[in-house]
């Protein structure tokens, strides 16, 4: 039933569709996921997301839910007692996980972008420290956040896990692209070894395309000089 009424709206390698898929089958939710072509953008779309126009966008019923922040929480809320749990019970908690998540968005996804776009070595090199910066508040991140289990989001993978792991494929295809370590276990092993573990769950397994396609399509994106994204 909820197959038929709910449905996504994504491009398979956009890092925020990504994450809302994660988030549907980590809750064992039935939709139908449908690729928009942003140079051709649907009515389907445009309908339900006439501001932004970006994906992705969850359709359940008749309404659109857009942002793939606000659509991670209103899935978990709108079915709570289905699956487990996606943010932390402790509204604290929360809180502190919303941060992090727009931490995450804000410091990752612009040198992600940068370096698509690279006009220089001097640029390339800022966005490859940026990076660096980024990961390494990230693992003191994970320490607090975590408490010493496998995920940020403690025993089990969470909200702030699927923030960041719709990213790793990306991050291990730049690096490809770039020639230049971007999440490096030397400085960062905390969140090398998470890395390891999220890739084993079963719903990130699922979602997350393969480093091998991206790597392709990043390269075809860099040579068009990328500069933006049409995807939140």
């Amino acid at each position: 039933m909820v197959g038929a009424e709910l449905k996504l709206l994504g491009t398979w390698g956009s890092p925020f569709a990504i994450r809302a898929r994660m988030v549907l089958e980590h809750k064992g939710l039935s939709y139908e996921y449908l690729e928009e072509d942003l140079s051709n953008k649907s009515e389907l779309l445009l309908n339900h997301n006439p501001i932004y126009q970006k994906v992705p966008v969850l359709i359940h019923g008749e309404r659109g839910i857009c942002e793939s922040l606000v659509i991670l929480e209103y899935i978990d809320e709108n079915w709570s007692k289905t699956g487990p749990s996606v943010l932390p019970a402790s509204p604290y908690e929360r809180a502190i996980a919303r941060f992090w998540a727009v931490y995450i968005d804000d410091k990752i996804l612009p040198s992600v972008i940068g370096l698509f776009n690279v006009a220089t070595e001097e640029t390339t090199a800022k966005h490859i420290a940026n990076l660096h910066a980024a990961f390494e508040i990230l693992e003191e991140a994970s320490k607090k956040c975590s408490a010493g289990k496998d995920f940020f989001g403690g025993d089990s993978i969470g909200y702030l896990d699927m923030c960041l792991g719709c990213y790793l494929a990306w991050i291990r295809a730049l690096e490809r692209i770039s020639e230049a370590k971007l999440l490096d276990e030397t400085k960062v092993p905390l969140l090398a070894e998470w890395e390891k573990r999220i890739l084993t769950v079963d719903c990130v397994k699922k979602a997350l395309p393969s480093v091998e396609k991206l790597e392709v399509l990043g390269r075809e994106m860099r040579a068009e000089g990328y500069q933006g994204s049409s995807a939140n």
